[in-house]
């Protein structure tokens, strides 16, 4: 199979997809900075034309949340001017984009878990910018593919699981959120079916991936410190005891039931994938 072109090889999915890659027999390409500068059309048009590429998989992303409410301009370059640049790129060349997205572009009012076509309603400058370049990647390039995911872990980069590990070893008792509720998710498994959709022949469109299951922060962070051993007591809080300066969606949960008849991709349960991430953490 002809290489991947991957955007963000340093994050959390990107670093998953490097690893990954071997497995399926797949030769990775994660340039940097140097190579691909997403703030450039000119570099963004070259490193797409440099090679015979299978697929380009857009894992870069602006995902400090609540900085992005203070800087909305850097926010919309990355999440939404770059995919755009991406589409068209790719889309001049015949190359399917695949694009991670997330959670953010719902408001998290509904009861249900989110269906890939439920109206979006971002809260905030991350969610916004997130869901401009969804449009951005449809309007680019006829053969897309949008994976929404969220709550995403691993043992690389900033996630919550490393904080609440580092958190736990300096303190007795933490309070963490408890009415806001997701679906812990796996870089390696998002990684995995990122994988799996580019080396099959299937349809345009959007998608969603998490891990099976539900849990609060408050649950999360409980399943963390008793899988690590760690004898940490939990107090429950609610968001208005936690301000911050974005808003964050309370129901994050997103059905993977279109995922599954397209790809017959069946995530499996978060317990499993987030139990794997602390035993790397906690043997590393």
């Amino acid at each position: 199979m002809r290489p991947i072109l991957v955007t963000g090889g340093t994050g959390q999915v990107g670093t998953a997809l490097r690893q990954l890659g071997p497995r399926f027999g797949i030769e990775i390409v994660a340039p940097g900075r140097e190579m691909l500068d997403l703030a450039s059309p000119a570099s963004i048009e070259a490193a797409v034309a440099r090679r015979d590429w299978h697929a380009v998989v857009n894992c870069a992303a602006y995902t400090a949340v609540d900085k992005a409410e203070s800087e909305p301009d850097a926010a919309h370059a990355v999440n939404a001017v770059a995919p755009e640049l991406l589409a068209t790129a790719t889309a001049g060349r015949g190359i399917r984009l695949l694009h991670v997205s997330t959670d953010y572009v719902f408001d998290g009012s509904k009861s249900r878990f989110y269906t890939e076509d439920d109206p979006v309603a971002p809260l905030g400058v991350y969610g916004a910018s997130k869901e401009a370049g969804e449009r951005g990647v449809r309007a680019g390039n006829p053969d897309h593919v949008i994976l929404r995911t969220a709550w995403v872990v691993s043992p690389w980069g900033h996630n919550f699981v490393k904080t609440m590990l580092r958190l736990g070893a300096e303190r007795a008792s933490l309070r963490v959120v408890d009415d806001q509720r997701g679906c812990p998710t796996s870089a390696t498994d998002i990684a995995e079916a990122l994988l799996t959709i580019a080396t099959e022949e299937g349809p345009a469109g959007t998608w969603h991936f998490v891990n099976a299951g539900e849990a609060s922060w408050c649950e999360l962070a409980r399943f963390v410190f008793d899988r690590a051993g760690m004898d940490v007591a939990v107090e429950p809080i609610t968001t208005d005891q936690y301000p911050t300066p974005a808003r964050r969606p309370a129901n994050s949960r997103l059905a993977t039931d279109k995922l599954q008849r397209t790809f017959g991709i069946r995530p499996r349960p978060w317990q499993d994938a987030v139990g794997e991430v602390v035993d790397t953490l906690m043997g590393a």
